[in-house]
């Protein structure tokens, strides 16, 4: 899509010239912040040559398996050749990189091609898996380039089954270790609303490249094991007191049930109990995956309205954050001062979150609110810690301040991919 065909002024009736320019410059400093982070190896999480790296943060001298696979599925209607040839890339890198029982490598680091397989504390990703299969699919799909699936048809088996092995009690759902997921630092475990919702969304992806291969009877398979995940899902993320005569109530506490109705997706669910808290990037997902209904999406986004998760930017990613003393809370938190509240996965704001939330808004057909969301967001990327339109990583989640590293990639992937998903009809839009 070109610049003028995104942004006209009949499209955006609702907005100023002014931020109808903001929007413009915002999309060009967004695909500007995006090349910062290309290498031969792949995409990197953040620019290497704006950002001084100490201590941990080395770490970010890489390509990371999630950051990625979501760059690779927002920046897919880009039409530039060098953006195309490092997504292959950043696949390729990957997938190379293969543990021999099929694990995924969470990073693999740009200057030794080193892999890494853990994060903080020899924790394992396991959503490193989830979202490759999810970027394999759409860059297959879009690009009609299917050799990355071809050379790794045996590994991507192998991936999947390594996956599939985290399904400990044969349940559907997948047991997630503590802080197993982008939640590097965050303690969520067990039952993991954001992993199940990509687990889902995981087995329908490689059911269609099945079906590409040719093994049909295997592809269906995955199919009707997706559609069982999903109502183990709902079963057990959305409480309700309506049941219908053929299932039972509650499985794993009371507790739960005495939650009433449900407006969203709780966090986690363990066979010791819950976390009532609303997981806002996950509860995005589950509706822009279909996992969800029109229905339960619009009781999510009144509730996520009226607390205001978008305030003082789109959008923050928990609510509400978790404060010391909290039964939740966690004295790994402080580490690196990364999760105190309002930080970082604990109800930060982070804008690539933002950019689904404007799609989660168009999508529920509410158009004009979406892009004045998306004007909201171009104000947030154009802030920055040391100049402006930092695309950062995340923004505190009171002061709105940047306070995550710069020109990150899948911060301005996710405004992008915002762009071009208005001038979709909200009945058309591709997942994710």
């Amino acid at each position: 899509m070109t610049e003028r065909a995104l942004f006209t002024p009949d499209d955006y009736r609702e907005l100023t010239v002014d931020e109808l320019a903001l929007l413009r410059l915002a999309y060009g400093k967004a695909v500007e912040a995006l090349r910062k982070n290309i290498t031969p190896k792949g995409f990197t999480a953040c620019s290497l040559a704006d950002n001084q790296p100490y201590g941990t943060d080395v770490n970010y001298r890489a390509v990371w398996a999630r950051d990625g696979c979501k760059t690779i599925v927002w920046s897919l209607d880009l039409p530039d050749e060098d953006i195309r040839a490092c997504q292959a890339a950043t696949l390729r890198t990957l997938l190379s990189h293969q543990a021999p029982t099929g694990q995924i490598p969470g990073c693999v680091m740009v200057d030794d091609d080193r892999p890494e397989y853990s994060g903080v504390g020899g924790i394992t990703s396991i959503d490193s898996a989830l979202w490759l299969f999810l970027a394999l699919w759409w860059y297959s799909v879009t690009t009609g380039d299917w050799s990355i699936v071809q050379e790794y048809r045996h590994a991507l088996q192998r991936a999947m089954d390594w996956l599939t092995a985290h399904d400990s009690n044969n349940c559907g759902l997948l047991e997630i270790p503590e802080a197993g997921d982008w939640t590097d630092l965050f303690a969520r475990s067990y039952h993991v609303l954001y992993d199940e919702v990509l687990w889902h969304r995981c087995l329908l992806c490689y059911a269609a490249i099945l079906r590409h291969l040719g093994e049909d009877q295997k592809a269906a398979d995955y199919e009707r094991w997706a559609v069982h995940v999903r109502t183990a899902i709902l079963r057990s993320f959305w409480p309700s007191t309506q049941r219908d005569g053929h299932e039972a109530m509650p499985q794993f506490s009371d507790v739960q049930f005495a939650l009433g109705d449900a407006r969203y997706l709780v966090a986690e669910v363990s066979p010791f109990g819950f976390s009532w808290r609303c997981d806002v990037y996950a509860n995005i997902l589950a509706y822009l995956t279909n996992l969800i209904d029109r229905n339960r999406a619009m009781m999510t986004f009144r509730f996520l309205w009226g607390v205001g998760v978008n305030d003082p930017g789109p959008v923050k990613c928990l609510y509400p954050p978790v404060h010391a003393g909290d039964p939740e809370w966690r004295s790994y938190f402080t580490v690196n001062l990364l999760n105190l509240p309002n930080h970082y996965h604990n109800g930060g704001i982070w804008p690539f979150i933002g950019g689904l939330w404007v799609r989660y808004l168009h999508k529920l057909g509410l158009r004009d609110v979406a892009r004045r969301e998306l004007v909201n967001l171009a104000r947030l990327c154009s802030m920055g810690a040391h100049g402006e339109w930092e695309f950062n990583e995340w923004h505190h989640g009171v002061t709105g301040r940047p306070m995550g590293k710069a020109y990150q990639a899948w911060s301005a992937a996710s405004f992008i991919k915002a762009c071009h998903a208005l001038h979709v009809e909200p009945d058309e839009l591709g997942h994710l």
